[in-house]
């Protein structure tokens, strides 16, 4: 049975929120899935999941240090996360504050290592952003990330 994973980094509580409610879809969703702090996992941990969804907080339109820890720690191991299924999710304190970016990077990754990633034509197309503490609208997208990751990784 196919099974997925949430891992986020978190200094405010904003990305650990948006973690939560998009964990939470994914189980809605019948896709069994745990949501981790990145001090909680290691690279090792994620190829044993269907499903991996990442999400940092925005820093100078970039990930966090601790997220891109594991993305670097994924090189050596090239190839064994190719044909799962991945997405991302941010929040930062500015609409402009590299939200777009901090995604598309996260993604960018995933491509490389030969995931699985779905837009969504309707919303946040790349990824769902929060902009300080997540919103209704937020919340929202968040858990239709949730769901339409679940839906992917059943098919």
């Amino acid at each position: 049975m196919p099974k997925g994973i949430v891992v986020y980094y978190s200094r405010t509580g904003n990305t650990k929120e948006m973690a939560q409610i998009i964990a939470n879809a994914m189980n809605e969703t019948d896709l069994p899935t745990e949501c981790k702090s990145i001090s909680d996992v290691e690279a090792e941990d994620v190829f044993s999941y269907d499903a991996i969804v990442i999400g940092s907080p925005t820093y100078y339109g970039q990930m966090a240090a601790q997220i891109k820890r594991l993305i670097d720690d994924l090189v050596g191991r090239h190839g064994k996360l190719d044909g799962k299924v991945g997405a991302a999710f941010t929040s930062s304190a500015n609409i402009g504050g590299g939200n777009e970016t901090t995604i598309m990077s996260i993604l960018e990754a995933m491509l490389i290592c030969g995931m699985v990633v779905q837009g969504d034509p309707n919303g946040d197309h790349y990824g769902p952003v929060s902009i300080s503490k997540p919103d209704q609208r937020v919340e929202q997208q968040c858990r239709r990330r949730g769901q339409r990751v679940a839906e992917l990784t059943k098919k």
